[in-house]
């Protein structure tokens, strides 16, 4: 089996090359692809500077996270896909190989990787809402099933799951030890943190409340 793995990136020229590294060591993945969605930090060139067998697509304008997956998807060579957000700290090869063999060895529909014993605030937050984790593995053919007009920006996570429900999906989790991400107030200091924050919370609660539609 093989897999490839989409990176969505926006402004994360600080944290992608670690990401890249890890991912690029562990088994499994066959192709790495990462999708800047309009940087206007030095994303791109730390991509391109990377030691990592990377494949960039560079978008003109940010489009948000769902059309950057999308894009990912399509030029994905793999009937496997694996998401991975490009702001994860301490994200280690053995992480990406843990989500990639449950996924072989179980036969599930859909992998979903969530923090565990990485900082107080992540872990708390991805126990409430692992639904919420952008860290998954999936088929391209769950993937084509979704409506992704019905998934703006960061609410793909949630349609994704809603998807999975509907569908009577079988789904696991995978403790990433060690692993957490940068807060958004932290990245964007607090007064856009939390505009950001917000904007994220109000499309999760959009998709949650629109009825999941398949595509046609």
């Amino acid at each position: 089996m093989n897999i490839s793995v989409i990176v969505p990136a926006y402004n994360e020229a600080g944290r992608i090359g670690s990401v890249l590294e890890a991912i690029d060591n562990a088994e499994l993945v066959d192709q790495l692809l990462v999708v800047d969605d309009g940087s206007t930090d030095n994303t791109c060139r730390k991509v391109r500077e990377s030691a990592a067998r990377t494949e960039l697509i560079s978008l003109s304008n940010n489009m948000g996270k769902a059309h950057a997956l999308a894009r990912g998807v399509e030029a994905a060579s793999n009937s496997v896909l694996m998401f991975l957000d490009a702001d994860l700290l301490g994200l280690e090869s053995n992480h990406v190989e843990k989500m990639a063999r449950t996924y072989k060895d179980g036969n599930w529909d859909m992998v979903i990787g969530v923090f565990h014993k990485g900082r107080l605030n992540t872990d708390i937050s991805q126990k409430i809402s692992p639904h919420l984790s952008g860290q998954r593995v999936l088929s391209r053919e769950i993937w084509e099933k979704l409506n992704r007009s019905k998934a703006e920006e960061f609410g793909v996570e949630m349609a994704l799951t809603k998807l999975s429900l509907s569908e009577n999906m079988s789904t696991t989790k995978v403790k990433l030890t060690g692993v957490t991400h940068v807060m958004k107030e932290e990245k964007r200091g607090f007064a856009e943190g939390i505009k950001s924050r917000l904007k994220m919370y109000g499309n999760i609660i959009k998709t949650t409340f629109t009825p999941t539609e398949l595509k046609k």
